[in-house]
């Protein structure tokens, strides 16, 4: 266990933490916003994975990185469309599109990827790599971790505030925040409650799908079946454990990573500690957490319930 602290590894460890919760933040802003909306989005995990599969698929391609990020935000969109569709238009039950969706996406995306490989060697690509900023990065301790990582991860630490400033310093964030709390209201000003709702479900899968993009570029080479495993609903509980709000989202974010970094470095150091219980860190500090978050006053009033105008 002393392996564990020593100072490169704390080093390596906050590093890797900051890394890891980029695509969990990502996705959790997005659907924060969603959320907020009133969609009750349970079709994370899909979405993450389709954009892992699709950046996967246009890196290997085209050797072009940024188009993968593209495409996997585009991707999200689409998934967002359909969850919109589904749950805006349609009227269905928002967790059973939800858990249709990501069902949905296993299958799809194994069978896309089935269909590739065609049974021959698998594609790779070479992924995203550290950008040491000048001088910052030379600050010890402090250096090695912030300021030596990828451009998403640098772009993720803005986006708690910028979700901050749209949800509460801005027209259309408070016209979100009425759609998750009395959506009728929108509605008897004349403001399309079913158009906002499709713009906030698509903005907030397109950040998953960005997620699911970063997930594949910047720690893998290769696909594999269900690649998300589980961070979508991670993502979930990192809602429900920061109740709603940018700031308590952020620390859930930044707690799951952190689990996860120790987890991957013990295994690494040798901490007699099982493997396996390692790896099951995170999932169990959210079963945890769960259990614990008892007072939902942050929860939308209407979230989950569809709007149908009488």
């Amino acid at each position: 266990m002393s392996g564990l602290f020593q100072e490169a590894i704390l080093i390596s460890i906050f590093a890797a933490t900051l890394r890891t919760m980029t695509p969990l933040l990502f996705s959790a802003m997005g659907e924060l916003v969603t959320q907020r909306a009133g969609i009750w989005n349970m079709g994370v995990e899909g979405t993450m994975l389709m954009g892992s599969f699709v950046a996967y698929f246009v890196a290997t391609a085209t050797g072009s990185l940024w188009l993968a990020v593209l495409a996997a935000v585009l991707a999200g969109a689409v998934m967002g469309l359909i969850i919109a569709f589904m749950t805006a238009t349609m009227r269905v039950d928002h967790f059973v599109t939800g858990l249709g969706l990501n069902l949905f996406a296993g299958g799809i995306t194994l069978y896309w990827f089935q269909s590739y490989v065609h049974g021959g060697p698998q594609p790779s690509f070479s992924g995203f790599e550290d950008v040491p900023l000048p001088f910052l990065s030379d600050i010890p301790f402090i250096g090695p971790v912030l300021f030596s990582q990828r451009l998403l991860t640098y772009a993720a630490f803005f986006i708690v505030p910028a979700i901050w400033f749209l949800l509460y310093r801005t027209r259309y964030g408070l016209e979100l925040r009425c759609l998750g709390e009395n959506p009728k209201a929108l509605d008897v000003k004349g403001l399309s409650v079913p158009v906002r709702q499709y713009g906030a479900v698509m903005f907030g899968s397109a950040m998953t799908g960005l997620g699911g993009g970063f997930l594949m570029l910047a720690f893998s080479d290769r696909f594999i079946a269900d690649f998300s495993a589980g961070r979508g609903w991670i993502v979930v509980v990192a809602l429900i454990a920061g109740n709603w709000k940018p700031k308590g989202v952020l620390l859930a974010v930044v707690a799951f990573a952190f689990l996860e970094a120790v987890a991957t470095h013990a295994q690494v150091v040798g901490v007699g500690v099982p493997r396996q219980l390692l790896l099951a860190l995170p999932y169990i500090a959210s079963i945890i957490l769960l259990m614990g978050v008892r007072f939902r006053t942050g929860q939308p009033a209407m979230l989950g319930f569809p709007y149908a105008r009488e």
